[in-house]
């Protein structure tokens, strides 16, 4: 194991650039300078909801429109996400105040209302964008000492009229919002910076003596003066009536500079970021790491010692132990081909998790570039193909396989396949609820384009390199005729030892989980990739060792049989994941829609199954090196 003071050196580094990670990133857009009076267009994003996970686009719902509605240009990762860029009737004027701003008149119909009740009902909340940042609302809060948070975007509306203390169990809607732009001024000059974006939802009813559509004028507001949210009455949402939309603006000079301007919206969930908890669990696994190594090299230098000094074949028969399966421990597994297909693929995960990770790690994936994090991971996906055809028949053809065409079609087809059957299923749930969140038919063939024309391809390539380099060469030679297994104990049986070998992985991504799925299905932004890139670390030493010491006690045992076994120990950790998913349903999540259950579920057994292939693939190669080095460590008669 070495030197266990340079081990610590590199965890406090690494901490440090966590740390680092945290505090610092490259944004996803150029700044941008304002001068007084120049134009600011509020772009609106989907109406997304933690309670259905359906996000839909904004104006599903009758909102003042413009006279033409354009789409912002979209990448992969925000149309897959969901997002929904658009202009609004929102224009505002830097650094010009505004008050009680009509922006339009709308007179509801059963269908509409209908479409607002429904959608206060299930929470829905309005995202808008300026400036590339999202509209945040100040979370309420009991202890006024405490740092102010804020949530992502503002809700549609309320049920029941709780001004009076009374339930009436009406709908009303945030049909007044007041704008609060903040801005960074240069000293030097009239340019300036927008460092924040937030706004108060208000419903009022309007009241007007007659409309006029050329000049709109509401009597329960003027410009001189600013809406409160009290001392007014609700806009409630019912069929014909009349809804008046009208917004202030008002902006602030702020200290904060561009750099940190999105400091704001990643302390949304400061109340979860548990230091200490993620270091305790880095110490507690790479204590008990530090431990199992050592017990294993000490006992393996000691067996090796012991059987090098054996002199005659006498005492060799003598001897038990993993010695004893040398002829067999080589030999071909069932289902090789098969095995082959997984390991290429979760080579081709670790790659495209690796480089995905070093990317976010600096800055070029950060929050502020929308949809930057699901185009990496979906292109490098693709581009990885070429590791996973490479790895795949290298390994099929030590187990002296013959027909390389048709086990890199399998690595080329079987888990994209299984994905996308599953992806197109979810996917067509979602536009039966006509959900914004349906991929189009233009991405979908993207997709497709991306699998058959780039990834197939480059899987093909790496196959056919790999294939013709010379296979590797065993360290000791297999017996024709198969050894028998003795009987083993209860504790060494595959379903046991299994089960057992995915707890320790788990357990060192358990905390970081919580984040990612709150991230995903709560709507926040997840960006401690420094944490995350160490608690991946973690997990592959974890995989890894978990592996090599069952693996070890299994060859004790006198069982050869370690090919699946070693695949599987690690990669049951997904198991417990799907479990802790199913847990953190019914715990934190507040869905009560069977196509949005069906939703989650779906997609964490994608999730699931992908973290399978990969630590599966993790825990094989670091069995794989382990066997291979015990076996040409020790003279064989």
């Amino acid at each position: 194991m070495g030197n266990y003071g340079g081990g610590v050196a590199i965890f406090l580094s690494w901490l440090l650039l966590a740390y680092c990670a945290h505090s610092f990133y490259l944004p996803g857009v150029a700044p941008r300078d304002f001068q007084k009076d120049d134009e600011l267009p509020v772009k609106v994003n989907k109406l997304s909801s933690t309670k259905t996970q359906l996000p839909y686009d904004y104006y599903f719902l009758d909102f003042c429109k413009p006279d033409k509605i354009m789409n912002s240009a979209e990448n992969l990762g925000e149309v897959l996400r969901g997002d929904r860029i658009e202009n609004s009737v929102y224009t505002f004027k830097m650094r010009n105040r505004e008050t009680c701003k009509v922006a339009c008149h709308r007179r509801l119909n059963a269908e509409t209302a209908k479409n607002f009740m429904e959608k206060i009902d299930d929470e829905y909340r309005v995202n808008m964008i300026l400036d590339n940042l999202p509209v945040a609302v100040a979370r309420q809060r009991r202890d006024v000492s405490q740092t102010p948070s804020y949530e992502h975007g503002f809700r549609v509306g309320f049920k029941g009229n709780q001004v009076n203390g009374k339930d009436d169990n009406k709908y009303y809607i945030n049909n007044h919002l007041s704008f609060k732009v903040m801005y960074h001024k240069d000293p030097e000059s009239e340019d300036a910076r927008i460092v924040g974006f937030a706004v108060t939802p208000i419903s009022i009813k309007h009241q007007y003596s007659k409309w006029d559509e050329k000049n709109p004028k509401v009597t329960t507001c003027n410009p001189d003066t600013k809406i409160t949210p009290v001392s007014h009455t609700h806009q409630e949402v019912a069929k014909d009536t009349d809804v008046v939309f009208t917004y202030d603006v008002s902006f602030e000079p702020s200290q904060i500079k561009w750099a940190s301007r999105w400091d704001t919206y990643l302390l949304m969930n400061d109340d979860q970021i548990h230091w200490f908890s993620i270091i305790n669990s880095f110490m507690i696994v790479l204590f008990l790491s530090g431990m199992v190594a050592m017990i294993m090299m000490r006992t393996l230098y000691r067996d090796i010692a012991n059987y090098n000094q054996l002199e005659t074949q006498d005492e060799a028969q003598e001897e038990t132990g993993w010695k004893l399966v040398h002829g067999d421990v080589f030999r071909p597994p069932i289902k090789s081909s098969l095995l082959c297909v997984y390991v290429g693929t979760g080579v081709q995960f670790l790659g495209m998790a690796v480089v995905t990770m070093i990317f976010a790690l600096l800055g070029f994936l950060s929050p502020s570039n929308r949809g930057a994090l699901m185009t990496a991971m979906v292109l490098l996906w693709v581009f990885m193909g070429l590791f996973a055809g490479y790895s795949s028949a290298r390994l099929y053809k030590m187990f002296k396989g013959t027909e390389w065409k048709k086990n890199t079609l399998k690595t080329a087809f079987m888990f994209p396949g299984i994905v996308f059957s599953i992806f197109f299923v979810l996917n067509a749930l979602i536009w039966g609820e006509k959900s914004s969140g349906a991929v189009p038919f233009g991405t979908m063939f993207a997709l497709v384009f991306l699998w058959f024309g780039i990834s197939v391809p480059l899987v093909f390539v790496g196959s056919y390199l790999g294939f013709k380099k010379p296979a590797m060469e065993d360290p000791v030679k297999t017996n024709k005729i198969p050894r028998q297994i003795p009987e083993q104990a209860w504790y060494m049986q595959p379903a046991f030892s299994i089960l057992i070998g995915g707890i320790l992985p788990f357990g060192a991504v358990f905390i970081e989980l919580f984040f990612i799925l709150t991230s995903i299905w709560l709507n926040q932004f997840y960006y401690i990739f420094g944490f995350l890139f160490i608690v991946f670390i973690i997990l592959l030493i974890t995989c890894a060792e978990i592996t090599i010491v069952l693996c070890y006690f299994q060859l004790c045992s006198e069982d050869y049989h370690w090919w699946w076994r070693a695949y599987l120990t690690a990669g049951s950790s997904a198991l417990y994941l799907f479990l802790y998913s199913a847990f953190y349903f019914f715990t934190k999540l507040e869905i009560t829609k069977f196509v949005s259950g069906v939703l989650y579920f779906g997609y964490m057994l994608i999730g699931s199954y992908s973290f399978f292939v990969l630590t599966g693939t993790i825990g094989f190669y670091a069995c794989f090196w382990f066997v291979r080095k015990i076996y040409a460590s020790v003279k064989i008669d």
